[in-house]
């Protein structure tokens, strides 16, 4: 065990993403063990978002590995066991990153589909759960347009096929795929569907793939049969050339009919064992890494579940969260989108506008109007925006409007979105950033519900309940206000750091998503 003595107004960003509001770490007590499902603060494990041997800190330091090592903050010290390496290779947050950033995830030119970020993205999980009918997908997009919504990508989930690792469409509720396919491509829509590494154990692919040897085995050299949220399936053992080869061949004859790409989910570290038997005799992480790096091959992909790969052409999306405000939920989305960019995760989703969390949006009686526009306003200005639900079918005409009003606001800052999209894929920089990326003053180290969209662009959303002001910390500088206000915050700005900041006290009534774009 190495111990670490902080610095003085040291935060440092990264390692795992799911720790919510725990981001940035400093100051506060958390243990992760990076070869493990993330323990949260509640002492419940969760489902795995991106990770990462990397954590940057605000006073310029890195620490960094190869390999999953085990980190602990309390006030006093940050305590290391196993590899990793302590550097201090500048002076603030964003000469922390580019050193990690060259050093273990430089920019590799590739890129999702930009479509992903030029459109909404509308997901059938909480709106029709396991339900998916050729019929009702349509009646689906046909509301989203009759609600004057823009058309984008619709991503077709759970249960679309008849059996997990049988994938093709289920002939039962998708009769005429290709023609569907067609009225979708027709009415402006891309289409992604969902995708699992998991094979149903009594299914023809479950007999064809074990005969074969691809699927995961115990230590003892038995099939793999490993609980997740649907129930027991085997894995198919994506580090065989064989077991890849068998399913692009699946997912090829799915693009042959018109499909434009897919969501891969699970992949989780908890669902592998440090003892399975695999061709490539991975660990865990390094099984939840093949299953990241086999999407490229489509540039529609997105993921939840991802270890390193940094700097690659993967959109990738929060774990699903809960309808609800607070720590856990809406303010858990700006510090782990921000956590995602700091270890080269650019092209990103704050989950679903709603709440993607099933097992809580079910039991819901009735629909909070004010989150739903509060969630959408967040990812009007994140990389990528999801809906999990028809905002026209849940919101009256009021709160509908805001929801139009936030993808208006989204669609002017495109050309902005889309010229950090390409810069991201060539140069290795963020889309968005925290605040002590620009600003070195000891205010800015460890503010995580504001962010910036570029250099030049402060976004502060309101994340608490019932709220119509917030307190907003601008970076010195020249300031305008989404509303026109001309705001100066003294002290120096040079060479893209400003040394001081100021708090300002800002209206926020419901309908206002405010920003600050810096004027010279």
């Amino acid at each position: 065990m190495v111990t670490i003595t902080p610095l003085d107004g040291e935060f440092w960003w990264g390692g795992t993403i799911d720790i919510g509001t725990l981001a940035p770490l400093g100051g506060s007590s958390f243990t992760c063990d990076l070869s493990r499902a993330t323990i949260l603060p509640s002492g419940a494990p969760c489902s795995s978002s991106q990770s990462a041997p990397i954590l940057v800190s605000t006073r310029g330091r890195t620490l960094t590995s190869e390999s999953p090592f085990t980190y602990q903050f309390t006030k006093t010290a940050i305590r290391v066991t196993g590899e990793a390496q302590l550097d201090h290779p500048g002076q603030g947050l964003a000469e922390a990153f580019h050193h990690a950033m060259l050093t273990h995830f430089p920019p590799t030119g590739s890129h999702p589909a930009f479509e992903l970020l030029t459109a909404p993205q509308y997901n059938t999980w909480i709106e029709m759960p396991y339900l998916p009918t050729e019929d009702s997908v349509l009646r689906y997009v046909d509301a989203i347009l009759a609600a004057d919504l823009p058309p984008g990508t619709l991503m077709i989930d759970d249960n679309w096929a008849p059996d997990y690792g049988d994938w093709v469409f289920d002939a039962r509720r998708f009769p005429h795929p290709q023609q569907m396919l067609t009225d979708l491509h027709a009415r402006g829509f891309y289409v992604m569907l969902w995708l699992v590494p998991f094979v149903s154990p009594d299914s023809a692919s479950f007999r064809a793939l074990e005969k074969d040897g691809l699927l995961l085995r115990n230590g003892d050299g038995t099939t793999a049969i490993r609980s997740w949220w649907n129930g027991y399936s085997a894995i198919l053992d994506i580090t065989h050339p064989q077991a890849r080869e068998w399913l692009s061949q699946r997912l090829d004859a799915l693009i042959e009919l018109g499909v434009d790409g897919f969501k891969y989910d699970a992949g989780d570290v908890s669902f592998y064992r440090p003892d399975d038997l695999s061709f490539g005799m991975c660990s865990p992480v390094e099984h939840m890494q093949a299953w990241a790096e086999y999407g490229q091959r489509t540039p529609f992909n997105e993921y939840r579940s991802c270890w390193k790969l940094g700097g690659r052409g993967l959109g990738q999306r929060l774990r699903d969260k809960p309808p609800q405000w607070g720590s856990e939920g809406i303010e858990s989305l700006i510090p782990e989108v921000l956590g995602q960019a700091m270890i080269g995760h650019y092209y990103t989703c704050p989950d679903m506008i709603g709440g993607g969390e099933l097992n809580t949006c079910s039991v819901q009686t009735t629909v909070d109007q004010e989150f739903v526009v509060r969630y959408a306003q967040i990812a009007a200005l994140m990389p990528m925006m999801q809906f999990s639900m028809n905002p026209a079918r849940i919101l009256d005409t009021k709160h509908l409007q805001m929801v139009h009003d936030a993808l208006k606001l989204r669609a002017e800052m495109m050309p902005l979105i889309l010229r950090l999209a390409r810069t991201a894929s060539d140069k290795g920089i963020p889309i968005v950033r925290p605040l002590a990326f620009y600003c070195s003053d000891p205010h800015a180290a460890a503010i995580n519900d504001q962010f910036f969209l570029g250099e030049n662009v402060v976004i502060a959303p309101q994340v608490k309940q019932g709220a119509s002001s917030r307190r907003v910390f601008l970076p010195s500088g020249n300031w305008v206000s989404d509303r026109g206000e001309i705001v100066r915050v003294a002290g120096c700005y040079r060479n893209g750091l400003a040394d001081g900041g100021e708090w300002f006290e800002v209206d926020t009534p419901l309908e206002r998503l405010a920003y600050f774009t810096r004027y010279l």
